[in-house]
């Protein structure tokens, strides 16, 4: 889980420079008409794996959210940019804050369940926690079928002289497993001018379409599957929507 990186420990104040706010007004936007599938005029939204919030900033002039994040380090970052969101340290295999919401969002934090059961776990997270008419959004970064090897790449520089670049690389050692593996390299550069590179191993999740209609719809959600590219050069994503039953 995510706890084991140093991305979201002792390097999280560095997430919006290895990962900007601005990249994610796209994707954003996506995800906000995915969520407004929904049955019920959507309101309040409950995000799971929130991380730095840089979804948040961009979703927040729509909806009423409450983000959850199991890094503490990682809702310090939010907090700064998300002021006005509930935050809550939590993990989505296991919370339950007893009340619903019109609709619950899981960026590609889903990522990091690596097991069919941690992911069935994180389903029925969502379904206990989306009313009635409401709906579920899962946006994994990878499913069995759109897997490609790929390499990306990033970072900014920020106003007083702080910097960070990162490479990723992104291969199955198996296929016949349920995860895939990612090696960062960062490069970080302090305000002195010195500089740190860390590289880190990370395991994220890689299932089939079949098993995501199945734990959805054994949690009992309505699963539609929509499946989108972001560019002419750029492998297909699919985008899972549960809509609970009203």
């Amino acid at each position: 889980m995510t706890e084991e990186y140093r991305f979201y420990g002792d390097l999280a104040g560095w997430w919006p420079l290895i990962s900007p706010p601005d990249e994610y007004a796209e994707e954003a936007a996506i995800a906000a008409t995915a969520l407004e599938s929904a049955g019920v005029p959507v309101r309040d939204v409950l995000e799971l794996g929130s991380g730095g919030g840089h979804n948040a900033v961009h979703l927040k002039r729509r909806f009423t959210l409450t983000l959850v994040d199991l890094s503490p380090r990682m809702l310090e970052v939010s907090r700064r940019l998300n002021p006005e969101c509930e935050h809550v340290e939590g993990d989505m295999r296991e919370l339950r804050l007893g009340r619903a919401f019109d609709a619950v969002f899981v960026h590609d934090a889903v990522d990091y369940m690596v097991t069919e059961d941690d992911l069935r776990r994180t389903v029925e997270t969502a379904f206990a926690h989306c009313r009635p008419g409401g709906a579920a959004v899962f946006v994994p970064d990878h499913t069995a079928e759109t897997f490609e090897e790929s390499t990306e790449h990033g970072g900014a520089d920020d106003a007083d002289g702080r910097g960070a670049r990162f490479l990723g690389w992104t291969w199955d050692p198996d296929p016949d497993d349920t995860w895939v593996r990612t090696e960062y390299v960062l490069l970080l550069r302090e305000r002195d001018g010195s500089t740190e590179t860390v590289h880190e191993t990370h395991r994220t999740g890689c299932f089939s379409r079949d098993v995501w209609h199945r734990l959805l719809g054994g949690a009992g959600f309505e699963p539609l599957l929509l499946t989108r590219s972001d560019g002419p050069d750029d492998p297909p994503r699919d985008l899972f929507i549960g809509h609970r039953p009203a």
